[in-house]
C-alpha cells in the first residue's frame, strides 16, 4: 500500500510546485506584500525600562529609565562595585508607580571611565557630575533612595540643594562612625593612615571575581534567590583596564566622607525629610548600630530591619518595593 501512495504523492507534489513556478508574480508579490503587512511590532509602555545615556561634564554618563514623567520622580543611587544593574528589578517593580532613573557613576557600568592618571575620581567629582546629570534629565525634586556609595554621592546632592530632596529612602549606606563594620579596619587603620602599594594590596581582593560575589551572598537569608548575573557583571566592569586603579582611589577617597558625616547629620536633623528605611542586619561592612543611629537624628523615620545583606533588594524585592510604594502612598503623597 505504502508503495502505491508513494507515487501518488510524489506526483502531487510535483504538480503543486509547477503550478507554483507557473503562477503569475503579482500573485506572490501580493503574498509577500501580506507578509510584510502582518509583520508586528510591538508597542512601547510607559512602565518599560529604558536605557540610554548623555554628555555630563564631557562624559558619557549611562542610565536605566521608566515610568510615566507626570508621575512622581525618583532616583536610585548605586552602590560599589555595582551600576544601575543593581536597580536592575527594582525599576520596573516601581515604574508604574514612578518616574524612575538610575544613573551609573562616571567609572562604573556603562559610563565613561576614563584614566585615573589623568582624570581624578572622588566622591565630590561624582556627586558634582551626577547632579548635572540629573537636572539635565529633568529632575528637579524627587525621591531619593541611597544605597552604600550612594549615601555620600546623594547626601553632597541634595546638601547643597535641600529643596531637590522630596523624601528619603536608606538601604545600607552609612552616615555615622558606629556604622563601621571589622571589615573597614583595613581602610581605616592602614589605607587611610598611608597609602602605600602594601596598604591598597589587601582592599584589592575586595574587587575580585569572588570578592564581589562574597559580598552578595554574604548575609543574604536567601542566596539562591540571589541571580549570578549580579556579581558576574559587576566583576566584569571591574576587571576593565585601570579599573582597580579607580576603585582603590574611591576606596582612599572615602576617608573624607567620614568627615562629613556630622553635617549630613545635622541636615537630617533640620530638615527631618521623610525617611523610609531598610537595614540589612548582616551586612558584612554596615553594622546594626549603623541603621539605628539615623533614628537619633529622625525619630519618626520608619524602619525596616532585615535579614539580609549589604545588597537587600537581592532578596528582599517585593517587600522593599511595596512598602517604597505604600510609604509614599500614605506618608508623601500631598494630600488634595
Amino acid at each position: 500500500m505504502l508503495r502505491t501512495l508513494w507515487p501518488q504523492r510524489l506526483r502531487a507534489a510535483l504538480l503543486a510546485g509547477a503550478l507554483l513556478i507557473g503562477a503569475p508574480s503579482f500573485a506572490i508579490a501580493t503574498s509577500a506584500a501580506a507578509a510584510v503587512s502582518a509583520v508586528y511590532t510591538a508597542p512601547r509602555t510607559a512602565t518599560q525600562v529604558t536605557y540610554g545615556a548623555i554628555k555630563v561634564d564631557g562624559l558619557t554618563i549611562a542610565y536605566r529609565e521608566a515610568g510615566d514623567p507626570k508621575n512622581p520622580k525618583l532616583v536610585l543611587l548605586h552602590g560599589w562595585p555595582s551600576s544601575s544593574h543593581q536597580y536592575r528589578n527594582l525599576i520596573p517593580a516601581l515604574a508604574g508607580r514612578f518616574h524612575v532613573i538610575a544613573p551609573d557613576y562616571q567609572g562604573f557600568g556603562n559610563s565613561d571611565a576614563p584614566d585615573p592618571a589623568i582624570y581624578h575620581y572622588s566622591f565630590d567629582g561624582i556627586a558634582a557630575t551626577m547632579e548635572k546629570f540629573l537636572a539635565a534629565k529633568g529632575f528637579d525634586h524627587y525621591g531619593l533612595f541611597v544605597q552604600d556609595y550612594g549615601g555620600p554621592v546623594g547626601f553632597r546632592i541634595v546638601g547643597r540643594n535641600p529643596k531637590a530632596l522630596d523624601w528619603l529612602i536608606v538601604q545600607n549606606a552609612n552616615a555615622y562612625e558606629v556604622g563601621f563594620s571589622t571589615a573597614w579596619d583595613g581602610f581605616r587603620k592602614a589605607l587611610w593612615v598611608d597609602r602605600t602599594a602594601e596598604t591598597e594590596k589587601p582592599l584589592a581582593a575586595f574587587n575580585t571575581h569572588d570578592g564581589i560575589k562574597g559580598v552578595y551572598l554574604a548575609g543574604a537569608a536567601h542566596p539562591e534567590v540571589i541571580s549570578p548575573d549580579s556579581w558576574e557583571s559587576d566583576a566584569g566592569f571591574v576587571a576593565r583596564p585601570n579599573e582597580l586603579r579607580i576603585q582603590l582611589d574611591l576606596f582612599y577617597d572615602y576617608r573624607l566622607n567620614v568627615g562629613l558625616y556630622p553635617t549630613w547629620q545635622r541636615f537630617l536633623k533640620d530638615r527631618q525629610p521623610k525617611t523610609l528605611i531598610f537595614w540589612g542586619q548582616h551586612d558584612p561592612f554596615f553594622t546594626p548600630e549603623g541603621g539605628e543611629a539615623f533614628l537619633k537624628d529622625l525619630p519618626k523615620a520608619e524602619m525596616h530591619r532585615l535579614n539580609a545583606g549589604h545588597f537587600a533588594t537581592e532578596d528582599n524585592l517585593d517587600y522593599i518595593s511595596g512598602h517604597i510604594i505604600r510609604f509614599y502612598d500614605t506618608k508623601v503623597k500631598p494630600k488634595r
